[in-house]
């Protein structure tokens, strides 16, 4: 490892992504966040109906 400080050059003319090109990806990420928690939400309710049916209600 070297221990002189190297310069970075650095673009002035960067230019960001235009939002119209954003944005689809964001409602696919939105739908597929929907859809992982209402995948989420089923697993859930069915261990807690395994859970209930596995319990010994004669205690």
């Amino acid at each position: 490892m070297s221990t002189d400080k190297e310069q970075l050059d650095v673009e002035d003319d960067f230019i960001a992504a235009e939002t119209e090109d954003s944005e689809p990806v964001v409602e696919v990420a939105k739908t597929n966040l929907s859809k992982r928690r209402t995948i989420d939400n089923l697993l859930e309710e069915r261990r807690l109906q395994k859970q209930l049916a596995d319990y010994d209600f004669d205690l």
